[in-house]
C-alpha cells in the first residue's frame, strides 16, 4: 500500500515519497540552501533543520550537498526516513508547512561540488555503432571492450548545472579527404544521453571498493549529457581519445536521487559474456530499468533504455578503484551514451544519423544532422518506484549558443 503523504502530489509527476530526491536551490536576496523535492515543492532543509525538526550538522545550510554527502548511509537513511515521517504525519504539517517552497519561485542549482569525473563507455549497443561507423572493415568492439568497462578521465571545472548555455567549441578538424588539418567551430557538435551516479563517502588510497560496498560509497544518481565536438573527437583522439572534443562542457540534472529510491528499479542486466574477472562479478542484479527521452526543440528524437546497459554502475565504480585511486566526495561518474538495440533508442546524433549520413527528421518535419546554433537539448529521464509509483530523475537542459572563434 502506498505511503500518503499530506502535502498535495500529483501521482503523475513522479517526485511522491518515494522518491525524494535532493537538490540545491536559491531565491532572489538570499544564500543558496539544500532542499527535497516533493509534488511541486522544494522542501526547505536548512529551514528545517534551523527549527530542530531535523538533524543537523550544518549539512543543509550549504551552496552544495558535499558535507551531506560525505556524512555517509547511517545519516542518508536517517534523514530519509526523518523526512518520509514528517510528510506523512498531519500532525506535523503546521510546523513543516511553512518550509514549502512552490518550484516555481525557486532557481536550481548545481547539486553538487565536483571532485573528479569519469565518463564509461558501457553500452553494447552504442559501442557497436560506433565501431561500425568508423571501423567498418573491421571488428566493432575492440578486444577490451567485454573485459573491462571502458572509461576516460574527463574535467571537473566543466560540469555546468542543467539550464547552462553551451558555447559552440572551436578545434582542429581534419576529414579523411582533407590535406591538413583546420581549425574553426566545431560542425558536428553533438550530445550523449547519460546517467551519472556520484560518490558520497570517500575511500582510502590504495584500497579498492569492492560492488558489494557501493551504496556504502554513493549517494544517488543524475542525468547528464556528455557534449561532444564529433570532427575534433575524430582527429584529435587517436591515439589517447577524447581530450576538448568533450572537456568544454557536461551538463548534470539539478536533482540526486538517492540510490535508496532506485531499489525498485533493478533488473537483471544483460548476460556478460565472456564472464568478468572476479573483482567485477557481483551477486545482485545491478542492471537499472531507467527510461530516457531525448528531446531537440521540445520534440522527442530518441528513448534511450537505460535497462541495456551492459556494465552496471557498481561495476564501473569497482573498475575505477580497482587500482587504488581513491574515491573523493562529488566524483561524478558517468554511463556513457545510452543506447538501444532501435534506431529511435540511440542516444547520440553520431548514431542517430549515421555520422550525418542519414539525417534524422524530427515529429515537425524539420531534420538534424548534428546540432544547429540555438538548439535546445533536454534529457529527461523515468524510473519503477516503490508501492508502484513513478520516480522522476528530472531533466538536464541545454541551448547551444554560437562559437566565439
Amino acid at each position: 500500500m502506498t505511503t500518503v503523504s499530506w502535502v498535495d502530489v500529483n501521482d503523475d509527476s513522479g517526485f511522491g515519497l518515494e522518491n525524494l530526491p535532493y537538490g540545491v536551490f536559491s531565491r532572489p536576496g538570499k544564500v543558496p540552501r539544500v532542499g527535497v523535492a516533493i509534488g511541486a515543492y522544494v522542501l526547505d532543509l536548512a529551514g528545517l533543520a534551523a527549527d530542530r525538526l531535523i538533524e543537523d550538522h550544518g549539512w543543509f545550510a550549504a551552496d552544495t550537498l558535499n558535507a551531506f554527502m560525505a556524512a555517509g548511509r547511517d545519516a542518508w537513511q536517517a534523514n530519509r526516513a526523518r523526512l518520509t515521517e514528517l510528510l506523512t504525519d498531519r500532525s506535523n504539517r503546521p510546523q513543516v508547512h511553512p518550509h514549502l517552497i512552490p518550484r516555481a519561485d525557486v532557481e536550481l542549482l548545481r547539486p553538487f561540488r565536483v571532485a573528479d569525473y569519469v565518463d564509461f563507455y558501457s553500452s553494447e549497443h552504442h559501442a557497436t555503432n560506433v565501431g561500425r561507423i568508423f571501423r567498418p572493415q573491421g571488428d566493432p568492439l575492440l578486444p577490451n571492450w567485454k573485459h573491462l568497462p571502458v572509461g576516460y578521465h574527463g574535467r571537473a571545472g566543466t560540469v555546468y548545472p542543467s539550464g547552462t548555455p553551451i558555447v559552440r567549441p572551436c578545434g582542429q578538424r581534419k576529414a579523411p579527404a582533407d590535406a591538413a588539418p583546420s581549425f574553426g567551430p566545431s560542425l558536428k557538435l553533438d550530445i550523449e544521453a547519460e546517467v551519472g551516479f556520484v560518490a558520497g563517502v570517500p575511500s582510502a588510497p590504495g584500497q579498492a571498493v569492492p560492488v558489494s560496498a557501493f551504496r556504502d560509497h554513493v549517494f544517488g544518481f543524475v542525468l547528464v549529457n556528455d557534449w561532444s565536438a564529433r570532427d575534433v573527437q575524430a582527429w584529435e583522439g587517436q591515439p589517447l581519445g577524447p581530450f576538448l572534443s568533450k572537456s568544454f562542457a557536461t551538463s548534470v540534472s539539478p536533482w540526486v536521487v538517492p540510490v535508496a529510491a532506485l531499489e525498485a528499479a533493478r533488473i537483471a542486466p544483460p548476460a556478460q559474456d565472456p564472464a568478468p574477472l572476479p573483482y567485477l562479478r557481483t551477486d545482485e542484479p545491478w542492471g537499472l530499468d531507467l527510461s530516457l527521452e531525448v528531446l531537440i526543440n521540445g520534440q522527442v528524437a530518441a528513448r534511450p533504455p537505460f535497462s541495456a546497459m551492459y556494465w552496471t554502475s557498481p561495476q564501473q565504480l569497482a573498475h575505477a578503484t580497482v587500482n587504488g585511486a581513491p574515491l573523493r566526495t562529488g566524483d561524478l561518474f558517468a554511463s556513457g551514451t545510452v543506447s538501444g538495440p532501435e534506431r529511435d533508442q540511440r542516444g547520440c546524433l553520431l548514431e542517430l544519423t549515421w555520422n550525418g549520413e542519414e539525417p534524422l527528421e524530427l515529429p515537425d518535419g524539420t531534420k538534424r544532422v548534428f546540432l544547429e546554433d540555438g538548439d535546445t537539448v533536454t534529457i529527461r529521464g523515468t524510473a519503477p518506484g516503490a508501492n508502484g509509483a513513478r520516480i522522476n530523475l528530472g531533466e538536464v537542459t541545454g541551448t547551444v549558443r554560437p562559437a566565439t572563434c
